[in-house]
């Protein structure tokens, strides 16, 4: 019984191929995964629970030489397991582009502006209740090349992982009320509904910050029929 609990649910996660996301048919298998057996050295190793954590790395508006562009906001929420308990220790890590819609690495060739007051990345560990907190700035849209005049949705990478790095999911977060999302192709190619709208933040009613913020929350539930859907890049 509890390895149906386990098992990603039909239709709540994106299939392997959606044909309106272009660059999924020629790398999605062509055959069904193959289930393996986790043994103890892959879920005892590495460990990340040691991992060090850089003062600032959890606030990616003090990385650099000043505060970069955009608008300031708050990212917070909890790490939960299928049962709804907190995740203590997971290591939560999170990518974006800036203000302009731009990321902060070479093979972006958008000819938006580059913030040099803003990398892009951070890491957090979650507390003994499960919660993390970012502060960061909000992500702009941009173009991408899977249909004439395409854009993606603003939203946030996240990679969360347990106590090893078997022990890892990656997916996006998305803003509510954005116009983009009812046609962005990542969030789409998710069947069900329900598991879209697990995807998107809510806004906070308040947040604790050293400075005006717009606070946001996204809970993450790594598994389970209630589960955050995965979503890689």
């Amino acid at each position: 019984m509890k390895d149906e609990i386990y098992r990603r649910p039909t239709g709540q996660h994106p299939p392997n191929r959606f044909d309106a996301y272009k660059s999924t048919p020629g790398r999605a298998p062509a055959k069904p995964a193959i289930v393996l057996p986790q043994t103890l050295s892959e879920i005892t190793g590495p460990l990340l629970q040691t991992e060090h954590l850089d003062t600032n790395e959890n606030d990616l508006t003090r990385q650099r030489m000043a505060e970069p562009l955009g608008e300031r906001i708050i990212v917070q929420g909890r790490v939960l397991d299928e049962d709804g308990k907190p995740v203590p220790n997971a290591l939560v890590e999170i990518w974006q582009c800036n203000a302009a819609g731009r990321y902060h690495h070479p093979g972006d060739q958008h000819d938006a502006p580059l913030d040099p007051n803003f990398y892009g990345g951070g890491r957090a560990r979650a507390d003994s209740e499960g919660k993390y907190r970012f502060v960061t700035i909000k992500p702009g849209a941009y173009p991408w090349r899977n249909t004439h005049n395409a854009w993606r949705a603003q939203h946030i990478h996240f990679s969360i992982f347990g106590p090893a790095f078997v022990t890892r999911i990656v997916t996006q977060m998305y803003f509510p009320g954005e116009p983009l999302n009812r046609q962005d192709r990542l969030i789409n190619s998710i069947p069900d509904e329900a598991a879209r709208k697990r995807l998107v933040c809510r806004v906070a009613a308040s947040a604790l910050a050293p400075s005006p913020a717009l606070a946001f929350i996204f809970d993450i539930v790594l598994r389970g029929r209630g589960g955050t859907p995965w979503v890689a890049a």
